[in-house]
C-alpha cells in the first residue's frame, strides 16, 4: 500500500492533533525551550514491525531527524532499536504517545497476522488469511497496510473496492441468485462480484448465477466440507473462490483452513489486535 508522503503526513498529523489537544501542559510546565533531545523507539518483544514509515513521515513533518534501523515487515527482537530520534525535547515528548501507539498497534497486527500464516504454512496450506473492515474508525489505512506487512489479504478496503452482497442486501432483493445477477448486470466489468450465503444450496445458486467469491457466513467446518463435497459432486469446485468467515480465531483457524477453501477471513486480527510493547527511551539532552 502507498499513499503519497503529504496525505499521509495529514493523516498523522490529525491524530496527533487529537492527542495533544489545546497543547501538552506537561511539556510546557517541565521542559524549558531550547533544549535538544536525542531518542530511541526500542522493541521490548519480539514480533513483526510495522509503522516505521509512518513514524517516520510524523517525526519528519514535525522538524525532527528520524533515522529507522529496521524495515517494515521486518522480524525484530526484544531490545531492539527501531529508530533513532534526535531534535527539540519538547516536540519529541509530544509526540511520544501518538508514534508509539501507531508502531504498537500496526506491529500487533502484523505479528498477529504472520503468526496466523506460519501456522497454516507449516501444515502446508496454500489458504490466505485476510482481515475484514472491522477496524478502528479512522484507522483502516493502517490497520490494513498492517495486516499486508504481516503477509496477509487486504479484502477490501473500502466499499468501491469490490461488491460484496451480504444478508440485508439479499432480504431487500430476494434471492441471491437475483442479487448476483443484478451486479454482474450493473456492476464495472472491473469489479469481482462476492456474495454471502447462509445455507449450502444458496452456494450452487450463486455459482450459477455468477459469483467470483462465496463467503461461507458463519458456516462450520463441517458444514464447509459438505458444500465442498456438493461443488465437487456439480463439477463445479474451483469456478469461484470459497471464502469461510464468521468466528474464525487463532484457536480454530486450521479447522476453517483445511477444509478446501481458498480463503479465511478473520476479525479480530484488526478489531482486537494485540499491540506489540515499544517504548521511546530519552538516551541524552543538551541545551542549544
Amino acid at each position: 500500500m502507498f499513499s503519497p508522503p503529504k496525505i499521509l503526513e495529514r493523516k498523522l498529523l490529525e491524530i496527533l492533533a487529537e492527542d495533544i489537544g489545546q497543547g501538552d501542559v506537561t511539556v510546557s510546565a517541565v521542559i524549558p525551550v531550547g533544549i535538544d533531545a536525542r531518542g530511541s523507539v526500542i522493541a521490548k518483544q519480539a514480533g513483526v514491525v510495522a509503522g516505521v514509515e509512518e513514524a517516520e513521515t510524523l517525526l519528519e513533518s514535525l522538524g525532527l531527524e528520524a533515522k529507522a534501523l529496521v524495515k517494515d515487515g521486518q522480524e525484530i527482537k526484544p531490545k531492539q532499536i527501531l529508530l533513532k530520534i534526535t531534535g527539540d525535547a519538547r516536540t519529541m515528548l509530544a509526540a511520544e504517545r501518538t508514534i508509539l501507539n501507531i508502531l504498537s498497534r500496526m506491529s500487533g497486527i502484523a505479528t498477529t497476522t504472520r503468526d496466523l500464516l506460519e501456522k497454516l504454512r507449516k501444515a502446508k496450506l496454500k489458504t490466505k488469511v485476510a482481515c475484514t473492515r472491522k477496524t478502528a474508525p479512522g484507522l483502516m489505512y493502517f490497520d490494513k497496510k498492517a495486516v499486508l506487512l504481516g503477509g496477509g489479504d487486504t479484502h477490501r478496503l473500502h466499499l468501491d473496492d469490490m461488491i460484496l452482497i451480504k444478508d440485508n442486501h439479499i432480504a431487500l432483493v430476494g434471492s441471491v441468485q437475483k442479487a448476483v445477477k443484478m451486479a454482474k448486470k450493473n456492476a464495472s466489468l472491473s469489479k469481482k462480484v462476492e456474495v454471502e450465503v447462509t445455507k449450502v444450496e444458496d452456494v450452487s445458486e450463486a455459482v450459477e448465477a455468477g459469483a467470483d467469491i462465496v463467503m461461507l457466513d458463519n458456516f462450520s467446518p463441517r458444514k464447509i466440507l459438505e458444500t465442498v463435497a456438493l461443488l465437487k459432486k456439480r463439477g463445479d469446485y474451483g469456478k469461484v473462490l470459497l471464502e469461510a468467515s464468521g468466528g474464525i480465531t487463532a484457536r480454530n483457524i486450521m479447522e476453517y483452513a483445511t477444509t478446501g477453501v481458498d480463503l479465511v477471513s478473520v476479525g479480530e486480527i484488526t478489531h482486537s489486535p494485540r499491540a506489540l510493547d515499544i517504548s521511546l527511551e530519552m538516551t541524552s539532552v543538551k541545551k542549544v
